[in-house]
């Protein structure tokens, strides 16, 4: 979880229920802030975006990217972060007891939590030298 967006991984259980879920959630939290903090108007901005997971190498990936997502993204207020659940990682590597997520589908492609969580640290370096090499071309392009 990062200060400005959020990721999940859904599946859906009945029509439209991924888009009336975001709904719920965004209008709820949107809401819930703007009483707190006696304001009004949106929070976010624009629809949410959503692509569909059809793989299993994708969807195991995809786990990495939303549970280290903050590790992805580290320019995070460490203040900020000091009491709040940046994301699932924990839960998924029997870290934790919280029962948030249905993990099965991940990690019963591992034969334990120590191999789900090396497969994490090796993903995470490649999308950390991804997004390194994206940059320095970004940075060559505008020379």
């Amino acid at each position: 979880m990062n200060q400005n967006h959020y990721h999940f991984i859904l599946e859906p259980l009945v029509d439209d229920g991924i888009q009336k879920f975001m709904h719920k959630l965004s209008t709820g939290y949107t809401n819930y802030f703007n009483e707190k903090y006696k304001r009004n108007g949106s929070l976010f901005q624009g629809k949410y975006k959503a692509v569909h997971i059809n793989s299993d190498e994708y969807l195991l990936h995809l786990s990495v990217y939303v549970n280290l997502n903050y590790k992805v993204h580290r320019s995070l207020n460490k203040k900020w972060m000091e009491n709040l659940p940046i994301s699932s990682f924990d839960e998924y590597i029997g870290k934790t007891e919280k029962i948030f997520c249905v993990k099965d589908i991940v990690l019963e492609q591992f034969s334990n939590s120590k191999e789900y969580r090396n497969f994490c640290e090796s993903v995470l370096l490649d999308i950390l030298e991804r997004k390194k090499n994206e940059k320095e071309l970004k940075n060559m392009l505008l020379e």
